[in-house]
């Protein structure tokens, strides 16, 4: 069978009732891999039940959840053109001249400066306007690219993490719960200081990745829990050589920032285990025990969810830098989406969900880079 008939079958192949979620990581330019992930999807007819992002996974999630399926691709290229429009026109440009330009200039459609705060870092102008770069720009492109009805009809849940620059809290907002607008996804990639906060019920929020850059617990602490493929992607890779210069031991140094803590995968692992042992030992326990409520009440903490992580991460480019999160080069985003599309193509043709599975696990991981 050829690698065309295997990506026909995927949808075919994939366990009937299991939501397919999305989780999208925030990273700026790195982003661009995800918009090659969601490409290897639709093309394999693929679609998520819900997608949960933050800051540039959050922009991208709004553009999926926010379209019909027949549309979503084409709101996914609408956008990364116009970040790649950018790059195109100062082709030919140092990488460092060009990171300088988007420092200087911003990116149209994105953000500009924010003069009043380089003039005057220390006047106080409130905390809309406390930021090197304006987004009003971006608040008009996602108006343009999201329907905001389509989008607050719930066909596909969006999930998005902000925190509360007030109390430090993160909240995640779900079109389940309450109604989404542009702001709320906007409030998502807020990163200060760069970006402004934005007003959400009258509290400020920035940008949910600087309290988790990879939002996977929305899913995994759900209410009610359900049996999930979970396609997590990774924008940043921590593991790498020892950095032996400052160049090197800056992008390092982002990498562990703003990459995911495999320690909380480790965690709620053990946590589905207790889970499937409650249940297991509730199995056993004989029915006339069952009538007491404390005994019930404590049998109900267990469950019998799978969730089946694909954990695809994206690759490090050739001399990429700690600034690749700005690099809208043509380059860097069209290879970084060839990626997305590629890795997610070998997810889908090797459906690690059907493997043979022990009963007793909850969560399982497999990783694709």
């Amino acid at each position: 069978m050829t690698t065309s008939d295997l990506i026909k079958n995927v949808s075919k192949t994939l366990p009937q009732g299991k939501p397919l979620v999305l989780v999208f990581q925030g990273g700026g330019a790195l982003g661009a891999y995800q918009w090659g992930v969601y490409q290897a999807l639709t093309e394999c007819q693929v679609h998520p039940h819900w997608v949960i992002g933050t800051s540039i996974g959050a922009i991208n999630a709004g553009l999926i959840a926010g379209n019909p399926p027949e549309k979503r691709m084409a709101a996914l290229t609408d956008f990364w053109d116009l970040m790649e429009s950018h790059g195109r026109r100062y082709f030919g440009t140092s990488k460092e001249a060009f990171n300088f330009w988007t420092f200087s200039n911003g990116i149209r459609g994105f953000f500009t400066p924010n003069v009043l705060a380089w003039m005057n870092p220390y006047r106080k102008v409130g905390i809309e306007w406390a930021s090197y770069y304006s987004t009003e720009p971006l608040k008009e492109t996602l108006s343009a690219l999201i329907d905001l009805d389509y989008l607050n009809s719930k066909k596909v849940r969006l999930t998005v993490g902000a925190v509360n620059a007030n109390t430090g809290e993160m909240r995640y907002f779900d079109n389940r719960d309450e109604v989404i607008t542009i702001d709320h996804i906007m409030a998502s990639g807020a990163l200060p200081p760069a970006f402004p906060a934005i007003r959400i019920d009258g509290q400020p929020y920035w940008d949910g990745a600087i309290y988790s850059n990879s939002p996977i617990e929305a899913v995994l602490d759900d209410k009610p829990r359900l049996s999930s493929i979970i396609f997590s992607v990774h924008l940043w890779n921590p593991v790498s050589d020892e950095p032996e210069n400052l160049k090197t031991v800056l992008t390092k140094y982002k990498d562990i920032q703003f990459a995911s803590r495999d320690h909380y995968i480790d965690k709620e692992k053990k946590l589905h285990l207790l889970r499937h042992v409650i249940r297991l030992i509730g199995d056993k326990i004989p029915a006339q025990f069952k009538k007491d409520k404390e005994l019930r009440d404590l049998i109900d903490w267990g469950c019998a969810t799978t969730m089946h992580v694909i954990k695809l991460v994206a690759p490090r480019l050739e001399d990429e830098d700690q600034n690749k999160d700005i690099d809208f080069t043509s380059e860097g985003i069209n290879a970084r989406k060839a990626a997305g599309y590629h890795q997610t193509l070998n997810a889908l043709i090797q459906q690690p969900w059907n493997n043979e599975v022990d009963p007793i696990d909850g969560v399982l991981v497999h990783e694709f880079k």
